[in-house]
Order: C-alpha cells, then structure tokens, then sequence
C-alpha cells in the first residue's frame, strides 16, 4: 500500500505543470504566412504562440466580425481553473498521504481520478461552447460577411480536436505540453489504485489462511 501511496501523491504533483506550460494549442496556417500563426490556451489566460500573433489573428478576426480574443478578466474560466487545478492537486496528495498512513483504502485512488476525468469533461465541453459562440456569434456589420454554398452564413469555429479547413486557413487544434503533463498524472493515480487493489488481493488469502487456523 505504500508503494500506491506514493505513486498517489506524486501522480497529482504533475498537474502543477499546468501554471507553466499550455493546456492546449491552436494552429492557423495559410499561404501568406510563412509561419503559421497561434495561440496557446493556458488555464489562466491565451498568449501568443509566437510574438504578435494574437494580434495579427484579431486583426484578421476583425475583417469577418468575430470578436478580439478574451483577456483573462474577461472570462471567468480563467480565474477559477487555476482554484481548481490546485484544489485537485491538494486533494490528491492529500489521500495519497492518508493512504500512506493506512487511514482511507485504495479506493480513494480512484475517486481522485474519477472526479478529477469528470472535471476534465466539463472543461472541454466549457472550452468547445466558447470556440462555438465565439466562431458563429459574428458581428452584422463586418467588413467581409461570407456564406456557405446553401446560402447560410460562414462560421468560424476552430475545431476541438484535430484538423480543419477555414477559408484559407489550415487549422489545428491539439492538447500541448500541460496537457499531457495531467494525463501522465492522472494515470499514476490510476496504477496507483491498480497496485493498491493488487496489494490487497495478494494479501487476502494470507489472511483467511491465518483467520481458518
């Protein structure tokens, strides 16, 4: 149990990497830019990929009416992830410590990781509905109004995961480096209750075959 235990207060510590690195990262890419250009989506705010591209992506947003990218008090996402995030990690090397200790079950591994994989979900879900009000809530009175074959005006949302095609922009959207610092972390909890129910299982029959002599 103690080996699980200690995989279970370091798994949580690499959630940490979150306030450093981005949880997710999104690419346009087109002919006219030689590099493409990108923003990196942390848990307290969206910063430039590269120097000036979250202004330059405004400037062409501004042409099609989407609004300008959300400063970090302008969204209340970024103020209470990072309250979560440390919750989180808080928590769970809080039950690897009372794990250690003999004071909860392994069982208490997986609870972590349950609440915290449910947590994850309604961030994405959260993040997605932004990226469609933010792609389809455009402004009447923009410069270039676009439409679709069928008539129906042009949307502009990135997509969640993966690759697509806007205009002439080539754009992708994928977890970056703090988001794969959380899966790691979220696994070790994982093994963690694996070897703790391993443990457990190994040492049952000792036990009953003490209990009958």
């Amino acid at each position: 149990m103690k080996k699980a235990s200690l995989m279970m207060m370091i798994g949580p510590v690499f959630l940490l990497g979150l306030f450093i690195f981005p949880l997710w990262n999104i690419m346009l890419g087109a002919p006219q830019y030689p590099e493409p250009l990108g923003m990196n989506i942390h848990i307290n705010g969206i910063r430039d990929a590269n120097e000036f591209d979250l202004q330059n992506i405004d400037g062409l947003n501004h042409y099609i009416g989407m609004r300008k990218l959300p400063k970090p008090k302008e969204m209340w996402e970024f103020s209470v992830f990072p309250l979560v995030i440390g919750g989180m990690v808080l928590l769970g090397v809080l039950i690897g410590i009372l794990g250690y200790f003999k004071k909860i079950g392994y069982n208490w591994f997986l609870c972590w990781f349950i609440l915290m994989s449910i947590l994850g979900i309604l961030g994405m879900y959260d993040f997605n509905s932004w990226m469609v009000d933010y792609g389809t809530n455009l402004d009447p009175n923009a410069i270039m109004k676009l439409a679709n074959s069928d008539g129906t005006p042009m949307t502009y949302k990135p997509p969640l995961f993966g690759h697509s095609k806007m205009l002439n922009f080539d754009v992708s959207s994928l977890p970056a480096k703090g988001a794969w610092m959380m899966f790691i972390g979220m696994m070790l909890t994982v093994v963690a209750f694996y070897t703790g129910w391993n443990t457990a299982k190994s040492r049952k029959p000792k036990n009953q075959k003490k209990a009958s002599t």
